[in-house]
This record gives C-alpha cells, sequence and structure tokens, in this order.
C-alpha cells in the first residue's frame, strides 16, 4: 500500500524535474532586425542572437529566439545594420601607436595632409611655433611617406636641418623601418660621422660627399629610437606623470581600436619598457578588449623563462601570444630583402640592390628551436621573397627535425613579395601567411612603378592562390603603419584597387566573404581562439561588431566607406558611433 502512495508522489518529482531541466534560459540582449552574419558556413545568416552573461545563448530564427526572452531582456532592433563576429587585429602594434601619440603626423593623404618635403618642412616648423618649444627640445615626426611624397624620396639631414639646428629632429618612415635624423638629433643619440653600420641596420649616406644624410635603416633607426626614449625618460619631471601618460596614450590608442570594430588587440613587436607597461595597464583593468602581445625574442630571449607561465593565458584580458621575429624590412620603404633588385634602388644604392637580412639562418634556427622545444609560437616578419624563402628554409629543417609541428600556428606576417612557389611550400610546413592587404590599395602602384615592377607587383599578399589551395590566411593592418582600418584592409583583398585605379593582380582578388574570415574566424584560429572567438554560435564569446552597411551586398568598390557604428565586448558596448 506504501508503495501505491508513494508513486504518485515519484511521478510529480519527475515531471517536476522535466519542467525545471527543461526551461529556457532568460537572455540579457536579443538582437535582431538585420543581416546577422555568422562566419559559419553551416548557418551563416540569422535572424537572430540572444546573449546572456557575455556568451552567446542561441543563434537562429527570431521566432525561435524569442523564447529567450524575458522581462528584463534588451530587445536590440538593428534597423537594418548589419552584426558580425567582432574584428580581430592579427597583427599589429598597440603599444607603438601609443608611443607615437605625442609624436607629430606626418601622414600623407587619404588619412593625413603631408604630400611633399616642404609640407613636412612646413608642419615640423608650425608645431615648433605653436608649441613654444625651447631651442634644445627634441622633436619626433611619423608617418612621412617617400612612397606617396612627390619627390618620392626620404627627407635629407640637410633638409631637416633647415627647420632647426638646434633641435634635435627625428621623422620615422610610415613603415616603422626607417627614419631620418637631423645634424642636433644624430649628435644627441650618439651616431658619429664614421659610424660603421649596425649588424641588421644601416646608415645612409650621401653618393658624392660619403657623409651621413641622415637616414637610419632597420637597427640603426631602431637603436637610435631606444636612445632618444631612454635619455627622454631621464629627463622627465616625474616617473609618476611620465607613467599616467604612458597609460593614457595607451587607452587612447585601444579607443581606436574599439572605434575600428575590433575587439581583441595585438601587440605585435613589444620591446623595452613597453611589456611592463601592457602588465601595468592589464592591472588596473584599462583594457576593454583582449590584447595579446609578442615580445621581440631577441630583446627578452634571456629572459624566457620568465614568460613561461604567463603564454597563452588571458590575466586582466591581457596574453603572451608567442614571440616575434623581424627577419627583413619594408617593400615601400625599399629595407625589405628580396631574391631580384629593386626596380628602382633607393638613393645611395646600386642597380643590384636587394635590401639585407636581419637574420643569418644559423641564428634564426637556434632561436625557433628554442621556442618551438618549449611549444612556444611565433610570429616572423617576413616581406621579401628571400626572407619568405629564409622562413621557409629554417621552419622547414625544424619540421624535418621534429622540432616543429603545425598544431603551434607559427605565422608568417606581411609576406608581401610572395611567389607562386611559396603557396606550395606554405602549406607544407604548415605556417600562417598573414596578408598586410592594404599594401595594393596604399602603396600598389608605387610597388608597380618603382619596388617591384609589375609582374612582382601583382602577386603581393596572394589571398587568392593561398584560397585555392586549401591555406588559411588572416588579414591584418599592421597600424600605426596604417591606422587600425580593418575594413580598408577587406576592401582592398577584395578589389585590389590601387590609389589610380589600377586593378593589381586580378587574380588574387577574393570575395567579401573570404576577406571577413580572414579577420574574424580565421584570425581567431591563428591565436588559437576558435573555440570561443571568431563566429556567433551559441557558446562562444559575444564579441561583436555593428556596421551601418552589409558587407555582402552593397558594391564591393564601397566597402571602404563602410562605417562601425557599435563594438561589443562580451555584451557590453565598447565603443558607440
Amino acid at each position: 500500500m506504501k508503495t501505491i502512495l508513494l508513486f504518485p508522489v515519484f511521478l510529480l518529482l519527475i515531471f517536476s524535474g522535466c519542467r525545471t531541466s527543461s526551461k529556457k534560459e532568460v537572455a540579457d540582449i536579443l538582437y535582431f532586425g538585420g543581416p546577422i552574419l555568422t562566419m559559419e558556413d553551416d548557418n551563416p545568416e540569422v535572424e537572430a542572437i540572444a546573449v546572456k552573461d557575455g556568451k552567446i545563448l542561441f543563434t537562429g530564427t527570431k521566432a525561435a529566439a524569442e523564447q529567450y526572452t524575458g522581462e528584463n531582456t534588451t530587445l536590440y532592433d538593428l534597423n537594418g545594420k548589419t552584426l558580425l563576429p567582432g574584428f580581430i587585429d592579427a597583427h599589429g602594434h598597440l603599444a607603438s601607436r601609443a608611443g607615437m601619440m605625442q609624436a607629430i603626423d606626418l601622414s600623407p593623404t587619404p588619412y593625413g595632409t603631408v604630400n611633399s618635403i616642404p609640407d613636412l618642412q612646413k608642419t615640423l616648423k608650425e608645431y615648433i611655433e605653436k608649441n613654444n618649444l625651447t631651442a634644445s627640445q627634441p622633436i619626433m615626426g611619423n608617418g612621412y611617406d617617400d612612397a606617396i611624397m612627390s619627390e618620392h624620396r626620404h627627407p635629407t639631414r640637410e633638409e631637416l636641418d633647415a627647420i632647426s639646428i638646434t633641435n634635435p629632429i627625428i621623422v620615422i618612415h610610415t613603415s616603422g623601418h626607417a627614419s631620418v635624423a637631423n645634424s642636433a638629433m644624430l649628435k644627441l643619440v650618439g651616431i658619429e660621422e664614421n659610424a660603421k653600420d649596425p649588424e641588421g641596420g644601416h646608415y645612409g649616406r650621401d653618393p658624392k660627399t660619403k657623409k651621413l644624410n641622415g637616414k637610419l635603416e632597420e637597427n640603426a633607426s631602431f637603436t637610435a629610437l631606444i636612445k632618444l626614449t631612454t635619455l627622454l625618460s631621464k629627463n622627465a619631471k616625474s616617473g609618476v606623470d611620465k607613467t599616467q601618460q604612458e597609460l593614457d596614450n595607451l587607452v587612447k590608442a585601444q579607443e581606436e581600436w574599439l572605434s575600428y570594430g575590433q575587439t581583441t588587440i595585438c601587440e605585435g613587436r613589444t620591446m623595452g619598457e613597453s611589456v611592463g607597461l601592457l602588465k601595468e595597464a592589464a592591472s588596473k583593468g584599462l583594457f576593454k578588449a583582449d590584447v595579446i602581445y609578442f615580445p621581440d625574442y631577441e630583446f627578452f630571449k634571456a629572459q624566457l623563462d620568465t614568460f613561461k607561465p604567463e603564454y597563452m593565458v588571458y590575466t586582466n584580458r591581457l596574453k603572451l601570444g608567442g614571440f616575434k621575429f623581424s627577419d627583413d624590412g619594408s617593400p615601400q620603404g625599399k629595407t625589405a630583402w628580396l631574391t631580384q633588385p629593386y626596380l628602382i634602388p633607393p638613393e645611395g644604392q646600386g642597380e643590384d640592390y636587394k635590401g639585407f637580412p636581419i637574420f643569418t639562418d644559423s641564428v634564426l634556427y637556434q632561436d625557433l628551436k628554442t621556442l618551438f622545444e618549449n611549444n612556444i609560437t611565433a610570429q616572423l616578419h617576413v616581406n621579401g621573397d628571400a626572407a619568405i624563402d629564409q622562413a621557409i628554409r629554417v621552419i622547414k629543417r625544424l619540421k624535418d627535425e621534429g622540432i616543429y609541428k603545425p598544431e603551434l600556428r607559427a605565422t608568417l606576417i606581411h609576406v608581401q613579395n610572395s611567389r607562386p612557389d611559396h603557396i606550395a611550400s606554405i602549406k607544407e610546413i604548415g605556417v600562417i601567411p598573414s596578408y598586410f592587404s592594404t599594401h595594393a590599395y596604399l602603396w600598389g602602384d608605387w610597388h608597380y612603378s618603382s619596388v617591384f615592377g609589375p609582374e612582382r607587383a601583382a602577386f603581393i599578399s596572394p589571398a587568392h592562390s593561398a584560397l585555392k589551395a586549401g591555406i588559411l590566411f588572416t588579414i591584418h593592418h599592421d597600424a600605426p603603419v596604417t591606422p587600425p582600418d580593418l575594413i580598408t584592409a577587406v576592401y582592398a583583398a577584395v578589389n585590389r584597387k590601387t590609389r589610380s585605379g589600377r586593378i593589381l593582380g586580378p587574380d588574387e582578388r577574393i570575395k567579401p566573404i573570404e576577406a571577413l574570415k580572414a579577420i574574424t574566424i580565421n584570425a581567431a584560429y591563428q591565436y588559437h581562439e576558435e573555440e570561443y572567438k571568431g563566429s556567433l554560435k551559441a557558446g562562444k564569446l559575444a564579441d561583436l561588431v555593428i556596421l551601418n552597411q552589409n558587407p555582402l551586398t552593397i558594391d564591393p568598390l564601397n566597402i571602404r566607406d563602410i562605417l562601425v557604428m557599435e563594438t561589443i565586448k562580451e555584451g557590453k558596448t565598447v565603443y558607440k558611433k
């Protein structure tokens, strides 16, 4: 009799449990009312997504999504705007951009107004006058571009001396791989007239007089800039004020990335005091986006053991993603390492000039071996085809020895002067090419007429060849070489249209969806984060960007005009236009 009496109670408990377990979770916010592009091949566009506690709860039809709404759910009507996964910065330089906040902007069109050497001189003179600088105060400018300036050459020491012979002046090339100093700056940083080229660097000299012309390339420039910043730090009135200013600049730089729709930011070559600065910013909770940093291996290799515990672990939104190697220079700055000479050599160089390497094979091999044996990945800056050859050669050797494994996802950064034979080699060794596609737009004419010539220029950033070969690739902006503008990078990869209107390598154009994947799901894969970033799927982080137009349906030539309306990190708005 007891068993019979307990049976209804038992059934009641079962049905009660079923009702509890089947109860739908209530979303914090429901997005609908516009195209929602997921980057998931099996469900590429949905009507709605529901978000709870910073994660995606549901994607699908609006009717089905409404099951997750409650009285506290925010209903977000996109009103025709387009929602995508938050953009991921596959390679940029957050700390460098922050460090350049105090530099005078010397960018040419379309981002600035310095289109000639007289424009550069005028901008610097006006800055000195408007800011009432003392006669000995150092001055730094950033972003001049000989590829676009009317003279198509670098300014000289004498042209900077014409601005001031007492103020130390240095202007940094848009690539970041060269600079020009006036006489007072050369003296300040200790570069004497008889100085010999440093390893991996070059001092420019007047071809007639053989005297220094102020141009500093690669390690010659980096060393001078580090000396300058060290001197300025020592002379700072207050270390506390200086640190706060640096943190403020880092926050300002982050805001730029957020305004361009990025929810994951890269610091792609961390040097000097920047590692400490990033960690301090993280400890103070200043990062709204996730920040992934890659210390320069040569600068920090003696400290490798101290970095190991931080590898691939986020702490206050900061993660060590691996280490960086800069294997050569810049193609538009004509310091990239090529196998064939530059079409037109830079001033002071002969017709057989091919740029130069930063590392020997033996140094690169030993350094990468150390990293890969510790199961740590690397980003390798390779612009010229000789540098690409070296990276492939060294990594293949390490793979053949069982040391490099494709699961590490080492990345070749820029890969500009690529050759068709590189495609199969890249696939064979199992690395990820990350293309700086904006080159086709900003510097395509320069590559065509001065750097590479028509044939080589047509194969820069060969995204379509990589796609046909089944190679996963990403696209980046390399800020502050350009602003952190991934929409222009997508535009360039899709259209490959130069500033003059030339189509540079039409066969290498890709579809808008393919370019979008390169800055979302592919970039997440590059960073070992594809399980929780890069697409809109239940369980992934609610990292989102809202655009005013749909990149898949507008005229591809208008992609560059698309605006970021809102950036959302884990369900919280971090930028709104």
